[in-house]
């Protein structure tokens, strides 16, 4: 009986100890953003933004590989710096943002490659849901000014529009198309401890 009792109360102990490795983070929107990038008319790139958004990291302090991440993207506030492109871009050839108003990451583990990191998730954005990596590394910690940890993070991901049914172009005369395939993701983040 006593045995069984000990055994019971270090299991909690266990449970507890690892509850209070984990710390949520959310993204100080005001100092972090999502970019992309795109090939355009076969020899140039385009960038853009998206200005509202959401992250937010349960991190393992003991062990980040034990650590998840989730974020929202909403969708209509892709901008580009040209408000007719960003018009098209919300209308059905793109982003159907009416119909698909937000995109959604949510990962399902984490791995440690050398002093990087390595987010295995899934994606779902336009209706459609495909496993994504994203690539990051953390620049570094600090206690702000009100004692809060802040964290800053910088990822980079690579996806194909068309596995996701954002699949629109046009043929150039000179040969190519007007958009690529590719497009890179660059996330830049300072999280901030709760």
């Amino acid at each position: 009986m006593i045995k069984h009792s000990i055994i019971f109360l270090l299991s909690i102990f266990m449970l507890v100890s690892y509850g209070l490795g984990l710390q949520q983070f959310d993204a100080d929107k005001a100092h972090s953003s999502i970019s992309f990038q795109i090939r355009h008319m076969v020899v140039s790139k385009v960038n853009g933004h998206f200005n509202d958004f959401s992250v937010t990291i349960m991190a393992d302090t003991v062990d980040f590989t034990k650590s998840t991440v989730t974020a929202t993207v909403k969708v209509a506030t892709i901008d580009t710096g040209n408000e007719k492109r960003d018009i098209h871009l919300k209308s059905a050839d793109f982003f159907e943002v009416e119909k698909y108003p937000e995109a959604t990451y949510k990962s399902n583990s984490v791995e440690k490659k050398g002093d990087e990191y390595i987010a295995h998730g899934t994606l779902t954005m336009h209706g459609v849901s495909k496993s994504l990596d994203i690539n990051f590394k953390i620049l570094g910690q600090i206690k702000d000014f009100e004692g809060k940890t802040r964290v800053g993070i910088e990822a980079t991901a690579v996806l194909d529009r068309k596995d996701y049914n954002i699949s629109w172009n046009r043929a150039l005369d000179t040969g190519g198309v007007i958009l690529g395939s590719e497009v890179t993701l660059e996330i830049l983040l300072e999280m901030v401890g709760k």
